[in-house]
């Protein structure tokens, strides 16, 4: 077994060597062979294996023009005080690709201060995407605080919460929300919110100086449905409600207006920061999430956004 292991870590070794000589130093591929005393079929494979095991990351500096004009448009439209708009694959139906690469850069950027600030973080899989992309950074003069619980209703850690990978990938001090992302009832919710050794971290939440979060939608395969913390007949009757998209697990209809009850009264997720004090910028693309990203534009829950081409088009086609 060790040799196996070991012969896996040496091939990532290689795997990153090629990587490096291929997109840093600029070599060709039959460089790279004769460099490394490999075939030129060897060395395309290594290559290759540095992109798809994620050894390489690779960043786009050239402002594309189209983008730009959009975002201009669509911060003029919606009072947006930060906006971001990146290539869309007409051929691709991800929700993350693109915009996960592009909230890592802005989350990079910002923890390069040295300025010591507080930093807010939702959950879902746009933001574990993008957390993902982060390289290895030592930033203890920062503070990251989660605004959401990190409890699966099974008692398991929720997946898509990313305080822990993050604080593990930056080195910041990280502030967990330990509750459950959804209390079994209202009088629970406020029991645990009530909680000594809570309270700082939702006051902490409040100062947040910029706070990154996703969009769910909440159709058929919503996320809170998929991922277990609501139930059928939840998400059913937040649908008749008029519920369209979640933030933080805190669900509203197309104006943007919480929904009254159901599962909003046991969310142990601390509100949203105040978009007058800071920035709270959402992650989010796709036709699927785009009636969500609208109220949440329209009604300044955020009032940052950083999304794709196609979604930032329709956002301006819409009355």
């Amino acid at each position: 077994m060790n040799t196996r292991q070991d012969g896996g870590s040496n091939r990532l070794d290689d795997a990153a060597r090629a990587g490096w000589l291929y997109y840093v130093a600029g070599n060709t591929q039959d460089q790279i062979a004769a460099t490394l005393g490999i075939s030129r079929q060897t060395a395309q494979r290594l290559v290759s294996l540095a992109v798809s095991e994620g050894l390489i990351k690779v960043r786009v500096d050239h402002p594309i023009a189209n983008c730009l004009d959009l975002a201009a448009r669509l911060k003029s439209r919606f009072a947006l005080d930060l906006v971001e708009v990146v290539p869309s694959d007409p051929n691709s139906s991800s929700t993350t690709i693109g915009i996960a690469e592009a909230a890592a850069a802005e989350i990079e950027r910002r923890l390069r201060s040295p300025t010591p600030i507080v930093m807010g973080i939702g959950t879902g899989r746009t933001l574990k995407a993008a957390i993902e992309q982060l390289p290895p950074m030592e930033c203890p003069q920062h503070k990251v605080v989660s605004l959401t619980g990190n409890i699966s209703p099974d008692g398991s850690a929720a997946f898509y919460n990313v305080i822990f990978t993050m604080a593990d990938r930056v080195k910041a001090r990280s502030f967990p929300m330990p509750l459950p992302v959804i209390a079994s009832s209202p009088q629970e919710r406020e029991m645990l919110l009530n909680q000594p050794m809570i309270q700082p971290t939702l006051a902490l939440a409040a100062e947040a100086d910029v706070t990154f979060i996703g969009i769910g939608d909440l159709g058929p395969k919503a996320p809170l449905y998929e991922d277990g913390f609501i139930s059928e007949s939840e998400l059913k009757a937040l649908q008749k409600a008029g519920g369209i998209a979640e933030i933080v697990g805190w669900v509203f209809d197309r104006e943007g207006r919480m929904i009254e009850g159901i599962t909003n009264d046991r969310v142990s997720s601390a509100s949203l920061p105040s978009r007058e004090k800071s920035l709270v910028i959402a992650l989010a693309m796709g036709e699927r999430k785009l009636p969500g990203i609208l109220a949440a534009v329209n009604r300044r829950l955020v009032n940052g956004l950083i999304t794709d081409e196609r979604t930032a088009t329709a956002l301006l086609a819409s009355i």
